[in-house]
């Protein structure tokens, strides 16, 4: 599993600043799945089907009657999500592989929700809003790789992707709300590339003293984001 569900990095605006006090109330599920000895590498899986099962039900199903499901299964795929990484760190099974899981299982997930709008919106505009979607985490990665702390939340972050698509299913505004996710993707995906540029370029000043944050970056891979 990976080292941690990038949780070491700055949290940035956005719903992601609420992942502390989510997890703390996950804190009862996530002790019971360690008792009964799950694998976090089954929380991802679970992660995607249910990803999706709302992009499905965004597909098949006329708003409003879309909403409920799509909320529902949305709302466990960011459970899973959250709780994949703790797992792997309360059980001490967290590996390299399982990184690379959690990574290919969240870019996966987000893609099969934004597929759920092929029915209702035109071609272009989910293609669009697909790539925009996986934009923001491949510069975290970047920047991860690079030596930063890994950047996480919005302004149109996972969890508001995971938002607006409930929107969508309940209001019927398909092109509408694809739009903002497409824009507000890409706009939080510049966003990150901004302050990794420039905490990147602090860390390089001659005689900078590190954070004990940064320090521990080249040893842990940046956290290998444990599930």
């Amino acid at each position: 599993m990976n080292a941690s569900s990038g949780s070491s990095g700055s949290p940035g605006p956005g719903l992601y600043a609420l992942k502390p006090w989510y997890a703390r109330k996950l804190s009862g599920v996530r002790g019971a799945l360690a008792r009964r000895e799950v694998s976090p590498d089954t929380l991802t899986a679970a992660g995607v089907v249910c990803a999706a099962g709302a992009g499905a039900a965004l597909a098949w199903l006329p708003a409003p009657l879309a909403a409920l499901p799509v909320a529902l299964l949305l709302a466990a795929r960011l459970a899973c999500a959250n709780l994949d990484g703790a797992l792997a760190r309360d059980t001490g099974r967290t590996t390299r592989r399982g990184s690379l899981l959690n990574e290919l299982g969240d870019r996966a997930a987000d893609l099969a929700v934004v597929a759920g709008f092929l029915t209702v919106a035109p071609l272009w505009l989910v293609a669009t809003a697909a790539l925009a979607a996986t934009l923001p985490s491949w510069v975290s990665l970047a920047g991860a790789a690079a030596g930063a702390p890994r950047l996480n939340g919005g302004p149109v972050g996972k969890t508001e992707r995971c938002a607006l698509a409930v929107v969508a299913a309940a209001s019927g505004w398909w092109v509408p709300v694809l739009a903002v996710i497409a824009a507000g993707s890409a706009v939080t995906a510049v966003t990150r590339g901004v302050r990794l540029w420039g905490e990147l370029g602090r860390t390089q000043e001659p005689g900078r003293p590190r954070t004990p944050e940064q320090a521990e970056v080249p040893a842990t891979q940046q956290e290998l984001r444990a599930r």
